[in-house]
């Protein structure tokens, strides 16, 4: 079993868990997208803005949003809290070049999961915030 396959409440594997990569940068999405892929996770999908991901969210159901925070737009705060508002929401999990000290409680209110700065993003690291709550 991989670090990124979905279970159900019994302990069955039922899948890979998908996950959508929202980012500015086209450089950016292509490392994250080698990282979570390198984890097992299944990448449904990329955003660039904050609008194309909250179309993306609805249209793909991506089991998780990695989001960065500095978007055009909508900023990933907003998105992110957007995202939770909704029935049977993915898990999100933001990043930015930026530390969380700088967003303040902006954070602890947009309803993701955590923060990890992209400096800091790993396979683990990710697998670990994503998994942690879950059954």
């Amino acid at each position: 079993m991989t670090r990124a396959e979905r279970q159900d409440l019994n302990g069955n594997v039922t899948g890979k868990v998908t996950l959508l990569i929202v980012d500015d940068h086209a450089a950016f999405r292509s490392f994250a997208r080698d990282l979570v892929s390198a984890a097992g996770f299944s990448v449904a999908g990329e955003a660039e803005d904050g609008e194309s991901a909250l179309t993306a969210v609805e249209s793909l159901r991506p089991d998780v949003v990695l989001l960065d925070i500095q978007l055009p737009g909508i900023d990933g705060i907003e998105v992110a809290r957007r995202i939770a508002d909704e029935p049977d929401a993915p898990t999100v999990v933001l990043t930015s070049t930026r530390e969380a000290s700088e967003f303040g409680a902006r954070l602890s209110m947009s309803g993701a999961r955590g923060f990890i700065p992209k400096g800091e993003l790993t396979a683990d690291r990710l697998t670990e915030l994503v998994s942690n709550g879950r059954p």
